[in-house]
C-alpha cells in the first residue's frame, strides 16, 4: 500500500483545510476586506500548502528513497523525479 493511501485521511484532511481556506480568500476578496485580511488568508493558505507537501514528500522519501528493495537505478529514477517536482514547487 502506497503513503498517500495508508495517510489517505490526514491528507484529505489538510486538503479540505486548503479548499476551506481558499474559499474564505475568495470570499474576502468578493467581499472587499481589507488589504490586512485578504494577506492573513493568502498566508494561511500557503501555509496549508506548504504543510501538505512537507507530508506528502516526507512519506515519498520513506517509502521510496529509503526503499532497501529498490535497486540503485530505480533509487536515482525517483531522486531525479522528486528534484525536479521540489524545483518546480520553489518557482
Amino acid at each position: 500500500m502506497g503513503h498517500t493511501l495508508k495517510h489517505q485521511k490526514s491528507l484529505l484532511t489538510r486538503v479540505r483545510r486548503i479548499k476551506g481556506q481558499a474559499a474564505s480568500l475568495e470570499k474576502a476578496l468578493e467581499s472587499g476586506e481589507e488589504c490586512f485580511k485578504v494577506l492573513q488568508q493568502v498566508a494561511a493558505v500557503r501555509g496549508a500548502v506548504n504543510g501538505l507537501m512537507a507530508e506528502l514528500l516526507e512519506g515519498h522519501i520513506k517509502e521510496h528513497l529509503m526503499n532497501d528493495a529498490a535497486t540503485e537505478a530505480e533509487r536515482s529514477q525517483d531522486l531525479e523525479e522528486i528534484v525536479s517536482v521540489i524545483r518546480s514547487y520553489l518557482k
